[in-house]
């Protein structure tokens, strides 16, 4: 007689090997006197009385595993992973290093180039400024290269009364272009006069407020007379001038002081005259 272990169930054919209802192997058993107890006769006695044997106890049968099954697999460990993870880590801070090895360098390279593009684009600024400046500054050095500043003063009255005619035609010509440059040259810093309304100004007004005047179509002087005394000198006379066809007069007295080695403007007088 054969016992299914799963079911329980009993099967009398010895040929069958397997549950038919769960496939189970069948585990072969005897009667239910003998699966508690075997009776045996005593080996070696003289009565004849029989003995119990015990009959170990039931055992339940391993798992089934049907015929071709892949075995079991065991529990997978988790310290592959912890290593792969691991490794992953590694290649990512190598693959940073790398990355950082090669590109700080260009960006520093390109940072120090931008440096000096800016350096030298700012250094060219300077030197155009400079260059500039320098120009300037040769352009004032020839206009005050006819100048000798050690020259002494002049004590010809007639040489004097040349020059300071020469500098009232060339003052005449600034006021009429509104030459504010040549003006700063002829008047000197303290320079105080009046113009032909009687209002007095100073040299950093009168630079302010003169205008071009393209009315005037000529001038001339007439009965120049000079004053010389050491270093100072007055020019008096009277400029005729043609404005529009209609004849303009003013009586006039500019002073002169020699400084730098020229004479320069400090004062003016002009009133006009009635012919």
């Amino acid at each position: 007689m054969k016992r299914c272990p799963t079911c329980n169930r009993t099967f009398t054919d010895r040929n069958l090997s397997f549950c038919i209802d769960d496939g189970t192997p069948l585990v072969a058993i005897e009667s239910e006197a003998d699966e508690v107890t075997r009776v045996s006769p005593q080996q070696g006695g003289s009565s004849g009385e029989p003995t119990i044997q015990s009959v170990p106890a039931y055992q339940a049968p391993r798992a089934y595993t049907p015929p071709g099954a892949p075995p079991p697999q065991s529990k997978r460990k988790a310290w592959p992973w912890v290593l792969g993870i691991l490794a992953l880590l590694l290649l990512l801070l190598v693959g940073m290093g790398i990355a950082a090895a090669i590109f700080v360098p260009r960006m520093l390279r390109d940072a120090a180039n931008n440096n000096n593009s800016n350096v030298n684009r700012n250094n060219q600024v300077d030197s155009n400024q400079n260059n500039s400046n320098s120009n300037n500054v040769i352009e004032e050095t020839n206009d005050n290269s006819a100048i000798d500043e050690s020259k002494p003063v002049p004590t010809d009255e007639q040489q004097v009364l040349a020059d300071l005619t020469e500098l009232e035609h060339e003052w005449t010509v600034a006021n009429i272009n509104a030459d504010k440059t040549k003006l700063g040259r002829i008047l000197a810093d303290d320079y105080v006069g009046n113009d032909a309304s009687g209002k007095a100004q100073g040299k950093a007004e009168y630079l302010r407020t003169i205008q071009r005047d393209t009315s005037i179509q000529k001038w001339d002087f007439e009965d120049l007379k000079v004053e010389l005394n050491g270093d100072r000198a007055a020019l008096s006379g009277i400029i005729r001038l043609q404005i529009e066809d209609k004849p303009v007069v003013y009586r006039f007295t500019d002073k002169f002081v020699w400084r730098d080695g020229r004479w320069q403007a400090v004062g003016s007088e002009v009133t006009p005259v009635q012919e």
